[in-house]
């Protein structure tokens, strides 16, 4: 039976789901061990809990006082100021009625203190400091144990480690991670009209951008991109390189997915007996994209793999609407769900009701006051646009108009 005979065309949200599914269902595999600088942008393979309370004593938040705030029932107070304590250092006897010390913001709050008067709102005379306003117990102080308590749990495995986590693994003294290894992606282009980059194209023939936009997408999120040689439009040679894809953690083909008689993807991938959860979405661009999985042998586990149409806007927008839940999850992260953006239409859009539409988009302003733009492109083979444009504006399906100055979704690139 051709393989088009029946194909599994899916509304996006259904589409979106089936991937989320499979993605949630992978189990990562290989870990290492790294410096944790070398963590960015990776997923972690190890629980990181607090090795002691934190903050491990009360901390001051302001510059200026420490004291007892029953001393201040009666203002102006004047208080005997006792001594004074700097980040890094501590008061050691115990502040008494009628005291006060000079604090540091990030310093230890001496015992027997219970606020801190901040040093706008107290005059020192000599050895006192007379204070004008009173304050109430645990003002201006962080108590010990309030941020987390030793042994919390702070990062649980398969957090994506970004500059704040950083921070808080190096502040529990981990300065090496246990991290997953990131997984390799085969990326295969495949037409007879693609020549390598340094190649000087025919009148006919484009040179292969495809496999390095991808490659950007896949290091951005965390993975290894195997670039494959370009393969014809000869099945004998696309079924080759597609078994040496499959012996990778993923698959992303670009081009020949669609239902043209060169379109030979599909075909091929039956061959290894792929089995194929949708062929088709409808969405604009990247309606023919296919996802699915295939064993390159009998003995061997399958590997999911993507066909992303071959123009290149088509696929930059695949990837990022499809690919990316699969790879978090191959990356020991947990799959991150899509989440739109509101900004208000700067110029009416006109299109067709029946499809989902990721169109290239600019948002302009700032703070709360900004509004997003179609830019002007000419279709899916238009990487230029792409490259002007900072996000997508997400055209719902049962939408033929939107007016300018009406909230529109937008996903960020």
């Amino acid at each position: 039976m051709p393989i088009h005979a029946q194909p599994a065309i899916f509304a996006f949200p259904n589409a979106r789901r089936v991937v989320e599914e499979h993605a949630r269902a992978l189990r990562p595999g290989r870990t290492e061990l790294v410096p944790l600088l070398r963590s960015r942008g990776r997923a972690l393979a190890e629980n990181i809990s607090a090795d002691r309370d934190f903050p491990p004593f009360p901390r001051a938040t302001r510059d200026g006082y420490a004291v007892r705030s029953a001393d201040l029932a009666t203002l102006p107070a004047a208080l005997r100021i006792v001594g004074e304590v700097r980040a890094g250092s501590r008061l050691a006897e115990l502040l008494g009625r009628g005291e006060a010390a000079e604090i540091m913001t990030g310093a230890p709050v001496p015992d027997g203190a219970d606020a801190v008067v901040m040093v706008e709102h107290a005059a020192r005379q000599g050895a006192s400091v007379v204070v004008e306003r009173a304050v109430a117990a645990g003002e201006n102080i962080v108590p010990t144990g309030s941020e987390a308590r030793a042994g919390q749990l702070l990062l649980p495995h398969g957090t994506r480690m970004g500059f704040a986590e950083i921070a808080v693994a190096a502040g529990v003294g981990k300065a090496q991670v246990n991290i997953y290894s990131s997984p390799r992606v085969g990326i295969l282009s495949t037409g007879d009209e693609v020549v390598e980059v340094e190649a000087h194209p025919g009148p006919s023939q484009i040179r292969n951008s495809n496999s390095y936009s991808l490659s950007a997408q896949v290091e951005a999120a965390g993975a290894e991109p195997v670039r494959l040689p370009i393969a014809p439009d000869d099945p004998v040679v696309l079924k080759h390189l597609i078994e040496e894809g499959l012996g990778l953690d993923l698959l992303l083909l670009t081009g020949g997915v669609s239902m043209g008689k060169y379109d030979l993807v599909e075909p091929v991938l039956a061959e290894f007996g792929a089995e194929f959860f949708f062929t088709g979405v409808q969405i604009q661009p990247g309606r023919p994209v296919v996802f699915g999985r295939a064993r390159r042998g009998p003995d061997v586990s399958a590997t999911y793999f993507f066909g992303l149409p071959g123009n290149p806007v088509s696929t930059m927008v695949t990837f990022e609407i499809f690919v990316r839940p699969l790879l978090d999850a191959l990356c020991g992260a947990p799959p991150r769900t899509l989440q739109f953006l509101q900004a208000r239409l700067g110029a009416e859009i006109q299109t067709k009701t029946g499809l989902t539409r990721f169109l290239p988009a600019r948002l302009s302003g700032e703070f709360e006051r900004t509004e997003v733009e179609l830019v002007r492109w000419q279709g899916s083979g238009d990487a230029a646009a792409m490259a002007r444009a900072n996000c997508f504006l997400v055209v719902p399906p049962d939408r033929e108009r939107l007016a300018a100055g009406e909230m529109v979704s937008v996903l960020l690139r």
